[in-house]
């Protein structure tokens, strides 16, 4: 079941504060169908999700592509782009870390002002999210700055 609100109901949100971002998702298989329904799944998965309302989805042709990594001789490519409001910045950092999506493009509003509980709130999700990445052995990042002279 679809929770896809109209365009009108998405500019009423942004007039009220929510913020409007389109996201676009790739997908590459061995199996045009597994492809298509990872794509498919995705979205559907990302329209159920409480903290955004999606009120435009679009799904790519399907393509053939030859060697489009080393071993894989023929693979199929897709991709979706969505369109969707969040309540806040908070959110939509949480939505890109947990669907991946390949690009976003914030579209409203121009200026963005953020108290410091929320600042805090996305940095602390950047921070537990490379924990998990080190815990699952895939690898952490460390950067050390030098003092600079």
């Amino acid at each position: 079941m679809s929770n896809i609100i109209s365009k009108d109901v998405a500019d009423e949100k942004i007039s009220s504060g929510w913020l409007r971002a389109w996201l676009a998702f790739t997908a590459l298989a061995a199996n045009e169908d597994v492809t298509r329904a990872a794509l498919s799944e995705l979205i559907d998965k990302l329209d159920q999700d409480a903290r955004v309302k999606l009120y435009k989805k679009e799904f790519g042709t399907l393509e053939k592509r030859e060697k489009p990594l080393k071993g894989v001789d023929i693979a199929w490519s897709g991709t979706a782009e969505v369109e969707l409001v969040t309540k806040d910045f908070d959110s939509l950092v949480q939505i890109v870390m947990q669907y991946g999506p390949s690009a976003v493009e914030l579209l409203e509003p121009s200026k963005l002002t953020i108290n410091v509980g929320e600042a805090q709130n996305i940095l602390n999700s950047v921070a537990q999210m490379m924990h998990h990445f080190a815990a699952a052995g895939l690898g952490g990042i460390i950067f050390v700055r030098g003092s600079e002279q």
